[in-house]
């Protein structure tokens, strides 16, 4: 219960300094994927980050509109979109990046540095990634 309660916690804070930075949760996440694993569709997006399909649409459709992505048709698949990170894109990114230690360090200003790497390791672990 304390986990799903700390998880509500930091997201309801995330929301709020995204709304202060300009660029929500959701297209942080995005914009972030984009740039690290390549073009992908909505729908490889929409799994991989958890956000439902139809909420993906609306986070794309707002991307789209600020030039932050480009939307193709999929060759493989003329029913699917290929989502693009643009350079505006890749610059807003790096501009919301920058506000990112300092809401973290806000966040868990309760813990100390290795109670934050422990966090980091034990939620990695439960996650099955190498380092969370």
């Amino acid at each position: 219960m304390a986990l799903c309660r700390a998880s509500s916690a930091v997201a309801r804070a995330a929301e709020a300094h995204a709304a202060g930075v300009g660029l929500g949760v959701g297209p942080h996440l995005v914009l972030k994927m984009l740039t690290e694993a390549g073009p992908g569709s909505q729908r490889v997006l929409s799994d991989q980050l958890r956000i439902d399909r139809t909420v993906m649409v609306g986070i794309c459709d707002g991307l789209e509109r600020a030039g932050h992505v480009r939307r193709e048709r999929a060759a493989g698949d003329r029913r699917a979109y290929a989502v693009t990170v643009t350079d505006a894109g890749r610059a807003e990114l790096a501009r919301a990046e920058r506000a990112v230690p300092g809401f973290l360090d806000d966040s868990f200003q309760r813990l100390t540095p290795g109670e934050r790497r422990q966090l980091t390791r034990l939620l990695g672990k439960l996650l099955g990634t190498a380092d969370g």
